[in-house]
């Protein structure tokens, strides 16, 4: 593990005095959603399995409070570590933001041509790793009397999507893994829901040969507003179910795809 912390001017915001962790966060969306909720007044645990000091720094030239915490979801004692490190630095956590996932530099592929065992990688990550997160850090939200956990999830479970099917799938135990842990946790006033974003041009994906320009297009096309998504489209959502404002809403998923899925 390495870490990096600076401390941040003081400033009000919608997230003031709170503390979040953010999976993944290195770059693409993670590193839009850290930034975003150190803009919105939280001090940040910028959490990836890569380096993620560059985002952290990021954060506190801004202005704002970061720490790195280099973190292997899949590694129960790593992520105990994680939440650990942010208690230590910013005296607790209140927010869990658990986006590391497989996913930009999967190719698409028949589901007969998916072996066993990159269908347990991608599960490992994306659903195990959701978990180990959470047993994790809702100690640290127990003694701060409450919390939020945002699950990323994916607008592909509602959809069918094909020649993704171990992604899909992973995402589809994302939200059934949400709604009952909303149920075991609302009585310590935390508050569990899931953020599914569509296709969003990240770096990785825009990367990825299998999301060409002819798939960006047709995808583009299913939607109701039609036009590419990029990960700021991703932030207002996030802040709200992070905020106070959601504070009597659980156990939901909020779709985000310019309405290619009405859900």
């Amino acid at each position: 593990m390495d870490a990096h912390a600076l401390s941040r001017s003081d400033g009000a915001g919608r997230l003031d005095g709170k503390v979040a962790i953010v999976t993944g966060a290195a770059q693409g969306i993670g590193a839009a959603y850290a930034r975003a909720l150190a803009a919105a007044g939280a001090s940040v645990c910028v959490s990836d399995i890569a380096d993620a000091v560059g985002v952290a720094n990021g954060i506190c030239d801004a202005g704002g409070a970061a720490l790195a915490v280099r973190t292997d979801v899949t590694d129960a004692q790593s992520v105990e570590a994680m939440a650990e490190s942010a208690a230590r630095a910013f005296g607790g956590v209140d927010i869990l933001v658990n986006n590391a996932a497989v996913f930009g530099q999967l190719e698409g592929k028949a589901f007969t041509d998916i072996s066993s065992r990159e269908w347990d990688a991608v599960h490992a990550v994306n659903v195990r790793g959701v978990f180990e997160c959470c047993k994790a850090v809702v100690p640290e939200m127990r003694k701060r009397g409450g919390g939020r956990i945002v699950n990323i999830a994916s607008a592909t479970v509602f959809k069918g999507s094909p020649m993704l099917l171990h992604y899909v799938a992973s995402k589809g135990a994302v939200v059934a893994l949400t709604r009952a842990l909303a149920r075991e946790l609302g009585g310590d006033g935390i508050c569990v829901n899931c953020l599914a974003p569509g296709l969003v041009l990240s770096e990785s994906i825009r990367a990825n040969r299998s999301y060409d320009a002819g798939f960006v297009a047709a995808n583009t096309a299913s939607r109701a507003l039609r036009r590419e998504a990029e990960p700021d489209d991703m932030i207002g959502p996030l802040v709200f179910l992070c905020s106070p404002e959601s504070a009597f809403m659980t156990g939901q998923t909020v779709v985000v795809d310019g309405g290619s899925v009405m859900h």
